[in-house]
């Protein structure tokens, strides 16, 4: 988010030098750099047996099923989120995360964070913000996920280097 007023005072920011930052939006009154930083965003792939989840979100995309993901909240680590997402979408504990690796979505200035999980206990049980959710055939994944390209590279990245 590039910040040109200061979101506590509302005084319009100046450009003050930041080492290899280069020029940063700065808040004189409050001695506060604004840098330009993406939000952070998880997405998991949970796997159960040679099943992954995917659910259904159409604000997401209108016509694919998609991992599960949301957003970091303040105070909270990647893995706390991954954990709180996957219980508050799917109503599931899972075990042993494994970081995949980012991808940084431009059109929403997105950090999107990849893991996968296992299963480890739960019944699913969908949030209202969830249409739709089921174990799929991991084999089968990327068909159900037409629209969704880092889900795709996810569900590929499973496949060859833990299944």
């Amino acid at each position: 988010m590039k910040f040109e007023y200061c979101p506590l005072c509302g005084e319009k920011l100046i450009e003050k030098y930041s080492w290899d930052e280069g020029g940063v939006p700065y808040c004189k009154k409050h001695n506060i750099m604004y840098f330009d930083t993406p939000k952070p965003c998880i997405v998991v792939g949970v796997i159960k047996e040679e099943h992954v989840l995917l659910l259904k979100q159409s604000y997401i995309f209108k016509n694919s099923k998609v991992l599960l993901s949301g957003y970091v909240s303040s105070g909270e680590t990647v893995e706390e989120a991954v954990q709180r997402e996957v219980k508050e979408e799917a109503g599931i504990n899972i075990k042993d995360l494994k970081y995949l690796g980012s991808d940084y979505l431009e059109s929403k200035d997105i950090v999107m964070i990849t893991f996968m999980a296992t299963y480890k206990d739960g019944i699913l049980n969908k949030s209202e913000e969830v249409e739709w959710i089921n174990w799929i055939p991991i084999k089968e994944a990327i068909d159900h996920m037409e629209e969704d390209e880092i889900g795709k590279k996810i569900i590929r990245k499973i496949m060859k280097n833990y299944l």
